[in-house]
This record gives C-alpha cells, sequence and structure tokens, in this order.
C-alpha cells in the first residue's frame, strides 16, 4: 500500500464547540489532509492503490490521465509519479491559459506533459487513450479523479476501528469513488453520508456501480447521498460558503477546500442546527485534502481563506 511515501498517519481530531454541546453531538475530523503535502487525502490513496497495480503490471510503464486546468487529481498524480520516476501524460480539458496557473505549473514542473485538448474531445476519454495507448507501450490510463475498482479498494483502508464505531461517516463526494471505498471499508456499521460537489442527484447512481465491481458478493445499504450543499455545482462556491471556511479556520485552526471538504462541513453543521442528527450522535468528518484547489480561488476571485 505505500507505494508512496506517506509523510504522517492520518488521526481523528475532536471538534467542540457550543452548538455541538448543545445538541449533544460528538464531531471528529479525520485529518487525510496531512498524510502527504502534495498528494494529500484521498487522492493518496486512490493514487497508492493504482500506482501499485501499475508497477505490478510494468516495470517500465507509462501513465495517461485527465483532469480539468485546477485539477487536484492531475497536481497529486504529477508529484506521485516523479516520486516514483513514471512518465506521465495529463490530458488537460480546455486550453490551458498563458501564463499557466499555479496547478498546471507545479504539474509541468513535476514532470507531466500536459497536452490540452477541446472540451468536446475531452468528452470522449476512450478515443483518446485508444490513441495513445497505439503508440506508447506499457501506457496505463487512470480516469479522471483516479477513481476506478483499484482506487476504491484502497480507499478501503481509511476506516479504522474507531470510524466503525461512529453513527455517521460523512465524506465529500465528486466521482464517488473515495466514498464507496468507505462504504466498504465500514461494512455496515454505522451509516456513511456523502456530500456531493456536484449539482444533481446522479452520483447514488455511481456509487452503486462501483460497489457493485468492488464488492460483488456484499450486501452494503447502509449509505445515502446528500445532494443539498453544492453551492451551485462543481468548483462553484458562494459568500455564504466562504464565509464558513473562514470561521472555522478561525475557531479550529484547520483549513477546509472550497470545492468538496468545505460542502462537507457546511452541510453537516446545518444538518445539525437543522436537528437531522439524533441527540447523542457521534459523526467521523473526512478531510479529503485537496487545498491546492485554492490557487485557482485566489486567482480567479482573490479571497485569502485564511483572511477574516
Amino acid at each position: 500500500m505505500n507505494v508512496i511515501t506517506r509523510f504522517q498517519e492520518s488521526f481523528l481530531q475532536r471538534i467542540s464547540e457550543p452548538l455541538l454541546g448543545d445538541r449533544e453531538i460528538s464531531l471528529w475530523i479525520r485529518r487525510e489532509d496531512l498524510i502527504h503535502p502534495e498528494i494529500s487525502g484521498n487522492k493518496w490513496w486512490k493514487l497508492s492503490g493504482n500506482l501499485q497495480e501499475i508497477l505490478d503490471k510494468s516495470s517500465s510503464p507509462t501513465l495517461l490521465t485527465f483532469g480539468g486546468a485546477y485539477s487536484n487529481h492531475l497536481y497529486a498524480t504529477a508529484s506521485a509519479c516523479a516520486e516514483l520516476g513514471i512518465p506521465c501524460i495529463g490530458i488537460v480539458r480546455g486550453e490551458i491559459p498563458e501564463p499557466r496557473n499555479a496547478t498546471l505549473t507545479f504539474a509541468s514542473d513535476k514532470g507531466m506533459e500536459l497536452v490540452s485538448v477541446s472540451r468536446s474531445e475531452y468528452r470522449n476519454n476512450a478515443q483518446i487513450s485508444e490513441k495513445y495507448q497505439r503508440i506508447i507501450p506499457n501506457l496505463y490510463v487512470v480516469p479522471e479523479g483516479g477513481t476506478n475498482e483499484a482506487a476504491v479498494l484502497s480507499c478501503t483502508a481509511i476506516v479504522d476501528d474507531r470510524m466503525k464505531e461512529m453513527n455517521y461517516v460523512c465524506v465529500p463526494a465528486g466521482t464517488g469513488g473515495t466514498m464507496a471505498g468507505i462504504i466498504g471499508g465500514m461494512e455496515n456499521h454505522g451509516v456513511v453520508l456523502g456530500f456531493s460537489a456536484l449539482k444533481g442527484d446522479f452520483l447514488s447512481e455511481e456509487v452503486n456501480g462501483l460497489l457493485k465491481k468492488a464488492f460483488p458478493e456484499r450486501d452494503l445499504k447502509h449509505w445515502r447521498m446528500i445532494t443539498d450543499y453544492h453551492h451551485g455545482g462543481y468548483a462553484r462556491i458562494s459568500d455564504e460558503l466562504i464565509a464558513f471556511i473562514q470561521s472555522f479556520y478561525g475557531a479550529h485552526g484547520i483549513l477546509l477546500d472550497p470545492v468538496y471538504t468545505g460542502k462537507m462541513m457546511f452541510g453537516i453543521y446545518d444538518m445539525i442546527r437543522r436537528d437531522l442528527f439524533p441527540a447523542g450522535s457521534s459523526i467521523c468528518a473526512i478531510h479529503t485534502g485537496g487545498l491546492q484547489g485554492w490557487n485557482g480561488i485566489r486567482e480567479r476571485y482573490g479571497i485569502d481563506p485564511t483572511s477574516f
């Protein structure tokens, strides 16, 4: 599992404040954001599973993957491949901005070859993959976001015995891979709540599909998707969300990202205020990292998440 370096073990951090005491709720954050400075959170887990599988198959692989201009996945993949000496190609959705933003500059500096394709071309990832597989030997394709069966199985290891004692485990959801892994790891202990970062109610179907592939013999029922806290859709933000992230950082010294974990924590607090968690409940929230995503928010909106 430790094919890429892990700098720190994950740990549970207790959150204390009057709202939680008033509602008799115990809230913990699992600090997956701290396990690696560049390959943080769920990206470390997803890439560990994929890269182990790739290296088991070939001693000289090349990795091809996909992402947007501010992609956490491209950023983390570039770092992981540089650490392991694996050549990698990043297919970027849309034009590569010039000058390059901080995310793509980092990926390029780490040795990732960046190739821009139009948004219409990008929709046919299979065709792009087939094109490169014809010309590059030992090419391995990792999907956008890193979600596949190898990633799901790797993410089961996020769950430990303390988490299985919690009434609820909450996780942000973008492709559903991390959530599916946690559902598998929880083994129907407690309820897993996924907080969708995307507008719409289609991720439940994605998670169901991943569960059937990764755990075909298991009946994993104790989960549901929460779709009310996307703040306008993927990578969209609101003044209310930013104010919450800044306030949470000021109170607890924990920085949340604006695309995934910030929206999940906003949703958890709103549900607590609305008494949607029974008194006496214990909740574990997974911090999935992704803090480099603030690069895009700073560049586009000039917002400092630690200023409040």
